[in-house]
């Protein structure tokens, strides 16, 4: 059935009015509604309840997920401690999100970002602290590189040849904290937890003394130079050591420091001595430390920080304080070339003084140049030598000091240059005692009192072997050697005469000589025959001896019967009845 509204082939479609199409679909819906009531009129409707769904619990793993990602996110936002800035010159061996922060061994922190500096001359390494560790960023918190090192005598960092570079923290003490560090470009020798103290030593220069060297208590190790540096003026050195404990207890106001380095040779009496410290002080040097040998047992430790002197050896050190100088000058007649600053002055083999400078004064009056030498002497010296109960010489005042030196110059006390080592021709000077020396006094006039020398020991020896030569010279060795040549002539005829003597008695004498001796070794060869054991003259000797002793025993028996029986020689020997 075609629809009414449809077009017819080959017509023209023609256009209706919108309202009317309008009313056309309603009239169509219209009759749609009331045909489906009709049929829904027809049909029996059974009504079902509706059965209650739960959710999937395919939808709870997402969600799980999703709390546990938050809760990591906030607990690591919670954990995290604080960022710091810690500045090197180099950033050797550190990589960001590798190097960790190491506080005991313990990871602290890790590396976070390495930069350059804005001025491009050092490193800016950014470090992520754990949230335990915000107490350890005092100002005097130190932080530096371990890596494998070898210093002197010492290695250490070889576990980090595996594990790879950290960096190590050595927490401060200070109050204050902050976030931006300098790190140390060596590690320090000694952490603040480590038990000891610090001292100062102040001395004229470092010697073999190096950043690490040991410092010896009695042979022992007992501590590290940790930092040396140059005086602002730039006359001595400044030393800053550490002495591990217990032995930091032994560092007192008595005690000296000396440098260790080297080998001490010394040869006296007993022979050559040679000592040294160690064989590491020996290497990379060293310093020691000790009590003086006066020093009252018991004496109470320095203080942390004490300042000490450094002296040049353990001789040095050991030397009583000079708490009393007393300088005067001495002209010698001789030559000083040998003689130098800081040669000794003693007194009979007491070390009591030092030559201080050499000078040289003109005059002008045309009189030769004199050649002053300043001597520093040490009074004390002498005094410490005083054996205990004897009496002091009372020279507390001025006066009553210079009355004692005019009354030893009067009995012959002198200067006097003498020769300390013959290979190096090394001079000091000596005060004796010269009795036939020409009278002087001391001249108190000048600053420095003038103490009177003697002429002596390599001058006195030029002159004798001058006046040697010179006696020498003086000798007719022309009219020597005539006579001398006389002498020997007379000498080869005395040799002739007796090589014609030795030439006789050879011909005349041997002969005769030797004829004897034959005869000599006959007859002893005849007395050896007779004096053997088989020889006639020895058997018959003993066949006597026999008879003789046969003999001695009968005599024996008669004696006795005689002296049992005297009436036998009258009646005669009695016989034995039966």
């Amino acid at each position: 059935m075609s629809d009414p509204t449809s077009e017819k082939p080959g017509k023209p479609r023609a256009e209706k009015p919108v309202e009317a199409v309008a009313a056309t679909n309603a009239a169509n819906a219209a009759d749609t509604v009331n045909t489906v009531d009709a049929i829904d009129a027809m049909v029996p409707v059974v009504k079902v309840k509706p059965q209650r769904r739960l959710p999937s619990f395919i939808w709870a793993v997402p969600i799980i997920a999703a709390l546990i990602g938050i809760w990591l996110v906030v607990q690591s936002v919670t954990s995290q401690g604080p960022v710091i800035t810690i500045t090197f010159k180099s950033a050797e061996g550190l990589e960001a999100g590798k190097t960790k922060l190491r506080y005991k061994d313990v990871d602290v922190g890790h590396v976070k970002a390495i930069a350059l500096s804005p001025d491009r001359k050092r490193v800016l390494v950014t470090a992520q602290l754990i949230k335990s560790a915000s107490d350890i960023l005092a100002t005097d918190t130190r932080f530096f590189i371990v890596k494998p090192r070898i210093s002197g005598g010492s290695v250490s960092g070889l576990s980090t040849l595996l594990s790879g570079n950290y960096i190590s923290v050595d927490v401060g003490n200070a109050a204050d904290t902050t976030n931006e560090f300098t790190g140390l470009e060596e590690p320090p020798l000694i952490n603040r937890d480590t038990p000891g103290r610090e001292f100062v030593l102040h001395g004229a220069q470092t010697g073999s003394v190096n950043y690490g060297s040991p410092i010896f208590f009695r042979h022992i190790n007992a501590g590290h130079v940790t930092k040396f540096q140059l005086d602002r003026d730039g006359k001595g050195v400044t030393i800053r050591v550490f002495i591990d404990a217990p032995y930091d207890q032994y560092v007192t106001e008595d005690t000296r420091f000396w440098h260790a380095s080297g080998v001490d040779m010394q040869l006296d009496a007993n022979g050559l001595r040679v000592t040294t410290e160690s064989l590491t002080s020996l290497i990379e040097g060293g310093l020691a430390f000790q009590e003086h040998d006066d020093a009252l047992p018991g004496g109470k430790p320095a203080f942390e920080g004490s300042v000490f002197p450094l002296f040049e050896d353990r001789e040095h050190a050991m030397r009583a304080p000079d708490t009393k100088v007393r300088n005067v000058l001495m002209y010698f007649p001789e030559t000083m070339r040998g003689l130098s600053k800081g040669a000794p002055v003693d007194l009979r083999g007491i070390v009591i003084g030092e030559v201080k400078s050499l000078g040289v004064e003109f005059a002008e009056n045309g009189r030769l140049p004199r050649f002053p030498v300043e001597v520093s002497l040490y009074p004390d010296r002498l005094k410490s030598r005083v054996r205990t109960g004897a009496r002091l010489p009372d020279d507390d005042t001025e006066a009553k000091e210079r009355s004692l030196l005019d009354h030893l110059i009067a009995r012959g006390l002198r200067g006097q240059l003498r020769s300390g080592n013959l290979l190096t021709g090394q001079l000091y000077i000596a005060l004796d005692f010269f009795p036939d020396a020409a009278p002087a006094k001391m001249d108190w006039r000048s600053d420095y009192p003038v103490l009177p020398t003697v002429g002596g020991g390599l001058g006195e020896i030029q002159d004798t072997v001058g006046r040697i030569a010179k006696k020498i010279d003086k000798l007719p060795f022309d009219k020597i050697s005539d006579e001398l040549v006389q002498a020997l002539g007379k000498l080869n005829t005395t040799l002739a005469s007796t090589e014609k003597l030795v030439r006789r008695l050879d011909a005349e004498v041997t002969p005769e000589l030797t004829s004897t001796l034959k005869e000599a070794r006959g007859t002893l060869n005849s007395a050896n025959a007779l004096l053997t054991e088989d020889a006639p003259l020895q058997q018959d000797m003993r066949e006597s001896l026999k008879q003789v002793a046969k003999s001695a025993r009968a005599v024996a028996n008669l004696a006795d019967m005689l002296e049992r029986h005297p009436d036998a020689l009258v009646f005669g020997k009695q016989k034995v009845k039966p």
